[in-house]
């Protein structure tokens, strides 16, 4: 089940009804969108004006493109891919970091130390063969795969907050964003909006979903996510001043010899998972909610569980089964069904 079929803005659909006051003067719902980072970026905002609205939107998705330039995996010349490139030789010094990055890697490295590794941004070698594998539905190389995986570890990765600068200790490494910078650009785009005096907002990118405070006369943004094997209704939730991502594998896998395997991998063994799962996670901030449905993708139910109930402000359903032959399973954390519209 893929974030796209599994997870989208109620928002969207809702009607006259959410018009109230903003700030003491009325105000009108607007809708933009446009493509960033691979996927279809989304904002629903209140606005007493269609020009705050609009400028406010385009300096937000100008936020948006500029951190791509700088966490691209894809673009041989951002930031990312040119600090990488750095570690290729042999290089040792410690490089200096913008803001942006420095902040996505030093959040990246808490929760990759938090879930011993489960999450972890240094994956790219291994992500790298599994994309080919992809394409040849083959397994990797035994040598191949082995060599990738000795460059993936969190611990290589060493970041020094006094100057805003990184290394990477290992020769080859590099670095893949992919599974916590769609969060954090939610998250910005946030930002820019309140800044401009938008204080309710929704931005989605996918799976991923932030949003601020609810809609004039609501108790919160209504999201809805898709029907759960043997559900009659699909389930909304009401979130504010929140962020909620899902992560699953329904379209992105490979079969190879007859085993299902994803495109989510496991940074210890560097072999994409079998079985299936979709994960969803309601968080403080996009960039948590977007990282954390990650570690639920790959640890056991219950140590996932176990591991979500540490982190503060954190609810968590998981739908997964072990093989094809299997039924879903379904599980929750203890708070995550407050957050359900009683249907």
């Amino acid at each position: 089940m893929s974030s796209r079929d599994f997870i989208f803005i109620m928002g969207l659909l809702l009607g006259d009804s959410l018009i109230g006051k903003c700030q003491d003067l009325p105000c009108t719902r607007f809708e933009f969108q446009q493509k960033h980072m691979g996927t279809m970026f989304q904002m629903v905002l209140y606005s007493p004006t269609k020009e705050l609205a609009e400028t406010a939107s385009q300096l937000a998705f100008k936020k948006i493109e500029q951190l791509n330039s700088i966490m691209s995996d894809y673009d041989p010349n951002s930031e990312l891919m040119r600090f990488c490139k750095q570690y290729r030789n042999g290089n040792k010094e410690f490089t200096s970091l913008s803001q942006e990055l420095f902040e996505v890697l030093e959040i990246g490295q808490s929760i990759a130390k938090e879930s011993e590794g489960k999450f972890d941004m240094t994956i790219r070698p291994v992500v790298v063969l599994w994309r080919m594998s992809r394409r040849t539905q083959k397994f990797p190389e035994g040598h191949e795969l082995q060599k990738a995986l000795s460059l993936v570890n969190y611990q290589d990765l060493e970041l020094q907050k006094s100057n805003h600068s990184g290394r990477l200790k290992k020769q080859g490494m590099e670095l893949d964003l992919g599974g916590i910078a769609k969060g954090y650009a939610a998250d910005q785009a946030l930002d820019v909006l309140n800044k401009r005096g938008i204080t309710s907002a929704l931005v989605a990118a996918g799976g991923d979903i932030a949003v601020r405070n609810p809609p004039p006369g609501q108790l919160g943004w209504r999201i809805e996510i898709a029907k759960l094997p043997g559900e009659k209704n699909k389930s909304i939730l009401l979130l504010k001043n929140q962020a909620v991502s899902t992560s699953g594998d329904s379209e992105n896998y490979v079969y190879i010899d007859g085993v299902r395997y994803s495109h989510l991998i496991d940074p210890t063994t560097g072999i994409g998972l079998t079985g299936q799962r979709s994960v969803t996670v309601i968080a403080p901030k996009g960039i948590f909610a977007d990282a954390y449905t990650k570690v639920g993708s790959i640890l056991p139910h219950k140590q996932a569980l176990e591991w979500y109930s540490k982190r503060k402000g954190v609810e968590v359903r998981l739908l997964y089964r072990p093989d094809q032959k299997s039924d879903f399973q379904i599980t929750t954390s203890s708070g995550f069904n407050r957050f359900l519209v009683p249907k």
